[in-house]
């Protein structure tokens, strides 16, 4: 059998990172890695839901320009069972960058560009 067991992003300001995620998606760090040397430092973050899917984020010392995200054709989803408060804590973040209101979706953007889709529990 397999399955999922997590995605990476790779970030500039692993510290920003962490609290962008935690304070637009609750998600929080179950486990870190650190490179003996300092080069680079692994970051999994979980939800509050208990999803066994975690989220990497890597941030490498020796990175200072920004990632090319090309056209940001990949996201992660996210499902909520609290989508209108979600949506005015994101709006009040100012990180809603796509919104698609026919389909009842919206997109947050994170401080490296990533996008996240957030969908509503249906």
């Amino acid at each position: 059998m397999t399955t999922f067991y997590h995605f990476n992003f790779n970030v500039l300001d692993l510290d920003r990172s962490l609290a962008f995620y935690k304070e637009a998606l609750n998600l929080s760090p179950v486990r870190e890695k650190e490179a003996e040397d300092g080069s680079f430092k692994l970051a999994f973050l979980r939800d509050e839901g208990g999803s066994p899917f975690q989220l990497e984020l890597t941030w490498l010392r020796d990175r200072k320009e920004p990632y090319n995200l090309g056209e940001c054709e990949f996201h992660l989803a996210f499902r909520t069972d609290e989508y209108g408060a979600l949506y005015a804590k994101h709006k009040e973040m100012g990180c809603i960058c796509f919104e698609n209101p026919a389909m009842g979706i919206y997109f947050i953007s994170d401080p490296d560009g990533y996008w996240i889709e957030i969908v509503p529990e249906k």
